[in-house]
């Protein structure tokens, strides 16, 4: 016999899949979203790397729609530093992405090459390259089909090479990019059916800057632009207010999805931590209990005199 609350959980998942079903995501998988997309930029364009001026690694984790079974759940960890020559930049990002029986591990090494106009306005153009390898637990999964081709091994497995490139400007108040971080379309079926393409190739354009109300408060508003073939463009709008170069908050707005609350803190001149939540403006807001995410970033600086100056972005 079931209880009230085994029959609510099962209501709940049941949802979830009807939900991830309708919105393809078993069939054309996504990047996955950040509430704190900023703190991500390397992720999605490898021209930012190197651009802190100082060896840099920030890590996010994030769990979304928490009180399901087979939430999403995404983890990224970043690295990039410019080298002895500042005009080139090097970084590795690893990315995981899970939602149901969907495993995604990304690995990209990513370089840029920058271009200075002055002191504080620079242009670089970057490329990236890797991998992702991709395991769909087939176990989990039920077909109306009979003798489903796709579904008769109890794990698929692919690993998916790929490449991308992006342009990022930033001066001392002020960044824009474009960026395709993965350029080929790869399928994760080894049959010949155009409809099961799980990478599908995103377009990002992000811009943003840095504001000074007085002599302790700063602005910074910034905005994430995203373009898939066959989904809704995806719109992020942050607003954070910096306090003594040591609080960060501020809200975030997803068009027609979510809206979102996060916090940062930086603890000395490198090291930033950071806490995020977002609640979904869908139907599907009723069967979750929100989104949360954890984020830490380190600048590590070999000069005599530590980190230059405070980074906004």
């Amino acid at each position: 016999m079931f209880s009230y609350n085994d029959n609510l959980r099962n209501m709940k998942n049941t949802c979830f899949a009807i939900f991830c079903f309708m919105s393809g995501v078993l069939f054309a998988q996504q990047d996955p979203h950040f509430t704190q997309y900023f703190e991500n930029t390397l992720f999605v364009n490898p021209a930012y790397a190197g651009s802190r001026g100082a060896l840099n690694i920030t890590s996010v984790h994030r769990e979304q729609w928490t009180g399901f079974d087979g939430r999403p759940q995404s983890s990224t960890l970043s690295i990039h530093s410019p080298m002895k020559n500042e005009s080139v930049g090097l970084g590795l990002t690893l990315v995981n992405d899970a939602i149901g029986p969907m495993n995604q591990t990304m690995v990209y090494g990513d370089y840029s090459f920058t271009l200075k106009f002055s002191e504080k306005s620079h242009l670089a153009l970057g490329m990236k390259a890797g991998v992702n390898l991709i395991n769909l637990n087939t176990q989990e999964l039920t077909t109306n089909t009979a003798n489903d081709p796709n579904l008769q091994s109890s794990s698929n497995f692919r690993v998916n090479p790929n490449f991308g490139f992006g342009a990022y400007y930033h001066s001392e108040h002020f960044f824009a990019g474009f960026s395709i971080p993965k350029l080929l379309e790869r399928s994760y079926s080894d049959l010949d059916d155009p409809n099961r393409s799980i990478e599908q190739r995103h377009y990002y354009t992000i811009l943003g800057g840095v504001f000074n109300l007085n002599s302790s408060v700063k602005l910074r508003p910034t905005c994430q632009v995203k373009m898939t073939a066959g989904a809704p463009i995806s719109i992020d709008l942050a607003l954070t207010s910096i306090l003594n170069d040591k609080f960060w908050i501020g809200s975030m707005f997803r068009y027609n999805a979510a809206i979102g609350f996060f916090t940062q803190y930086s603890v000395n001149e490198s090291l930033r931590i950071g806490l995020a939540t977002d609640f979904g403006i869908q139907q599907i807001r009723n069967f979750n209990s929100g989104t949360f995410e954890a984020m830490i970033s380190y600048d590590f600086s070999f000069e005599k005199n530590g980190i230059r100056s405070p980074r906004y972005f």
